[in-house]
């Protein structure tokens, strides 16, 4: 069986579990809310894309390489980002506060991907922002003692985990295929852009970040961390097969 199969068999399964309990009262704090709102709205936006880009590029990439499963579980993938953005809706809903429909971080990126057709971009893109989620939705989920919201964050950052390696393995099958002077340069590209994004990410959220009890030093520490699992992992690897 090829890892597109083994992805949609995992997407399928994990979308019958039931991690949240909506039958509680969503009960959170107002000096609680204010340090989370206003990202919590801006992150809730940008896990409603449908991903039509996404698909795109995905069926150009799958159609090169012949795995049509290939598009299939990326719509599944599509699928449970935007599962997380509508338990997060239902949870605005649920307190009495807007869901916004532009926020200049999700305009930013919805740009960048509008204008790439390359499944590398893209896969690049996802890993570098799907890390800074783990870091948000734990700082979330650790800024308040609301139970309903700590079950949503739980459930999406369990759903992250397997998001990111779904990305990483991709990338990396891409990234080997490379010819040498290609990787040569895509190292530098990669980490430019994996800690360009955190650091974006950091100042578009910070007050959130600092309310789950993150400084920016240590911040990018856990970014730098899971530069080391993702995006230097594919590169150093083959650059020892290399040599």
């Amino acid at each position: 069986m090829n890892s597109s199969k083994i992805w949609i068999e995992h997407f399928k399964t994990n979308a019958t579990k039931k991690r949240v309990d909506w039958n509680l009262k969503p009960v959170i704090a107002e000096q609680e809310l204010l340090a989370v709102l206003p990202s919590l709205q801006a992150w809730q936006l940008g896990e409603t894309s449908e991903g039509e880009n996404l698909i795109r590029a995905s069926t150009r990439y799958a159609w090169r390489i012949s795995d049509p499963n290939y598009v299939d579980a990326v719509k599944l993938f599509i699928k449970e980002e935007q599962k997380h953005g509508n338990n997060l809706g239902m949870y605005l809903d649920a307190i009495g506060q807007p869901r916004i429909k532009k926020d200049w971080g999700d305009s930013l990126f919805r740009r960048m991907r509008y204008f790439s057709n390359s499944m590398e971009a893209w896969t690049l893109a996802v890993i570098a922002v799907e890390s800074t989620a783990q870091i948000f939705y734990q700082s979330l989920k650790d800024a308040t003692q609301c139970q309903l919201l700590k079950q949503i964050c739980t459930d999406i950052l369990i759903d992250e985990v397997y998001h990111i390696t779904f990305q990483t393995e991709r990338l990396a099958v891409i990234f080997d295929n490379r010819s040498e002077s290609g990787r040569a340069w895509r190292r530098w590209f990669y980490q430019c852009f994996f800690y360009g994004t955190s650091v974006v990410v950091w100042f578009a959220h910070k007050r959130l970040f600092k309310a789950g009890g993150n400084t920016f030093t240590g911040f990018m520490k856990k970014m730098h961390y899971k530069y080391l699992r993702t995006l230097n992992q594919i590169t150093s690897t083959a650059l020892f097969e290399m040599v």
